[in-house]
């Protein structure tokens, strides 16, 4: 199946919004881990986007040799049970999927800074102990856990983007909370996308 659009956001700026969103418009999407209802391949299933990513690059050079029964991904990091992969920080990726596959659209779903640091500190223990307590690119083990050391990490991620796509035509950074973020997503994918709303939200943050 022809990859067809790939989200380089970070976790909580609205990618479960996404995948619903891309999925409601005929795309099959890989959303953080593989359900066994979206495929028989039962060596796929329970498995994460990050993993067979990388498992795609060692063994072939295309990330995407693993994933090819999707043609799009809306989140593709990890970091629960004691992993802490990020395919979306790591230029090998990113340079080895544009190079097997031409003319793919890169995504970049975000969020205020401030709004998505205070998000990922509402979610779970992904800011109070995942985080701080992870190794991260850009966020080694031990910091993390105030909101300045977030936020200068998720604009850090952000600014990496922008200078790897660079007058890039097949990159397009949105933040979830514009009131125009569907009209500009099925404008760059080409395709109408006629679904947009709130999935998988915080309950002290109201913004997926």
């Amino acid at each position: 199946m022809s990859l067809r659009v790939v989200n380089l956001g970070l976790p909580k700026t609205g990618t479960t919004t996404l995948a619903r969103a891309l999925r409601r418009a005929g795309l099959r999407v890989a959303d953080h881990r593989i359900r066994s209802k979206q495929t028989k391949n039962e060596d796929l299933h329970g498995a994460y986007v990050a993993d067979l990513l990388y498992r795609g690059l060692y063994e072939t050079g295309d990330p995407w040799t693993h994933l090819s029964v999707f043609n799009a991904i809306s989140e593709m990091s990890v970091l629960r049970d004691g992993r802490s992969i990020w395919p979306q920080m790591d230029f090998a990726i990113i340079d080895a999927i544009r190079k097997h596959h031409p003319g793919v659209k890169f995504v970049a779903s975000s969020r205020d800074p401030f709004a998505l640091s205070q998000s990922m500190l509402a979610w779970s223990d992904l800011g109070t102990t995942r985080l701080p307590g992870s190794s991260v690119p850009g966020l080694p083990q031990g910091y993390g856990e105030t909101s300045a050391e977030r936020m200068q990490w998720i604009e850090g991620h952000y600014a990496h983007l922008r200078a790897i796509f660079a007058g890039d035509d097949n990159f397009l950074e949105y933040d979830v909370a514009d009131p125009a973020a569907r009209d500009l997503i099925s404008g760059f994918l080409e395709m109408p996308v006629n679904w947009w709303g709130k999935t998988n939200v915080n309950k002290l943050n109201e913004v997926a």
